[in-house]
């Protein structure tokens, strides 16, 4: 059974609620005061801490804001006992970081739902999330108990973008999270001469443009629409609110944020030096992951030689001819502007 950490300044209420616990098949630790609650829970990883907020010594708030500083406990469950109804100082605590609170006088049955509820969401916030927007999708459905991106999706205003459209531009301040709807975007970046370099893509179902919301930067790249494509808009502040109302949350879009400077590391060595023939198998196979996601044996790469040699930092006139010898070996199939994959292994595996 999980191990608790009471800490409890009050001899009498200690007791009783150990008591309670143990019934209910706990292994409980007793700390009289915040001090000794600290070392016992570094003593003891606890996999939940309840803890009285006035006590002698070293308070609630105290004993909460030592153990967030130790990353061995980071996530631990952390419930308050407070003698103390009023609004303000349950915000207190739940501001400082606490996951619940009880109010004293209490029952058993409240108390027990309390650490059962509690230590079954620590227990889904342990299962891998993959670091895309599936996972942060799941990760605050736990978190939340309900699916809280699809309410920041309803109800809002739809831009609509033709094909070619800036969706918005290197340099400007954002404003706003986009979520595509409809059709694709591609962010891009262009050097003195006006060359384009492709760094994202995004198709239905994606959120666009949270990287500079997150670094409180300006646009690093500029989005323009690969087909008409419909964008929900989502305010700013709306997306703040969600980043700071779990710790958890703000970390996985972190990791999100770090896959994504390393994938964009990994595109520029590899553009740097993988051969002609490996970096036109790169894009193709990257593009086939990106839009095909059902993985349809019948799916159709549709995007023009310019951008998928902007993709692949390659010329045009190198890219068609890489396609024309990837065709003549039966990896690909073309018809007209439309790339076929015929053999998906061998173009990921493509040595360089």
């Amino acid at each position: 059974m999980a191990r608790i950490l009471l800490i409890e300044d009050n001899p009498e209420i200690r007791e009783n609620m150990t008591e309670i616990l143990e019934l209910a098949g706990y292994n409980v630790d007793n700390a009289p005061d915040g001090k000794a609650g600290v070392d016992l829970a570094l003593a003891k990883r606890p996999d939940i801490i309840i803890c009285d907020i006035m006590m002698p010594v070293l308070d609630g708030y105290g004993v909460l804001h030592l153990i967030q500083k130790h990353p061995e406990l980071n996530g631990v469950p952390f419930i308050f006992l407070t003698a103390k109804s009023e609004r303000d100082e349950i915000r207190k605590g739940m501001e400082s970081g606490a996951d619940d609170y009880i109010t004293k006088p209490f029952g058993g049955t409240e108390l027990l739902n309390a650490i059962e509820t509690r230590l079954k969401k620590a227990q889904q916030l342990r299962e891998h999330f993959t670091s895309d927007m599936d996972g942060v999708n799941h990760l605050i459905s736990v978190t939340y108990g309900k699916d809280y991106l699809e309410e920041l999706r309803t109800g809002r205003d739809v831009s609509r973008y033709k094909k070619k459209q800036i969706v918005y531009s290197e340099g400007n301040h954002p404003s706003r999270l986009f979520y595509v709807q409809k059709g694709k975007v591609k962010t891009f970046k262009q050097n003195e001469d006006g060359k384009e370099f492709i760094v994202g893509l995004y198709t239905e179902g994606d959120f666009l443009g949270y990287i500079p919301l997150m670094e409180g930067r300006i646009y690093q790249e500029t989005a323009e629409a690969l087909d008409d494509t419909e964008l929900l808009v989502i305010p700013r502040s709306e997306f703040e609110e969600l980043l700071g109302s779990n710790p958890q949350v703000m970390k996985k879009f972190m990791s999100i944020l770090a896959s994504n400077i390393n994938e964009k590391a990994g595109q520029l060595l590899a553009i740097a030096y993988n051969s002609l023939r490996k970096k036109v198998a790169d894009t193709l196979i990257t593009l086939d992951r990106t839009y095909n996601k059902t993985h349809d044996q019948n799916f159709y790469i549709d995007i023009s030689r310019e951008n998928l040699a902007a993709m692949a930092g390659v010329a045009k006139e190198s890219l068609i001819r890489m396609l024309g010898e990837l065709k003549d070996e039966k990896l690909i199939s073309i018809e007209g502007a439309r790339i076929r994959i015929m053999n998906y292994n061998r173009l990921e595996q493509m040595f360089n």
